[in-house]
């Protein structure tokens, strides 16, 4: 769990002191955004790893 703590002190640090606020926004939802992306794309890779289908 401490890990966890530590990237997500790590990702706020990252957008202090930030300007415009506006594009702060939207990187945020972009890395969120990619994160789910990622997420989805080992998902898949592992249900087609686990079921049988050919690549």
């Amino acid at each position: 769990m401490g890990t966890l703590l530590n990237f997500k002190n790590i990702y706020f640090r990252a957008f202090d002191d930030c300007e415009p606020k506006y594009l702060v926004t939207f990187l945020k939802i972009y890395s969120v955004f990619c994160a789910f992306m990622l997420t989805m794309a080992i998902y898949a890779f592992m249900y087609r790893a686990f079921t049988g289908f050919e690549f």
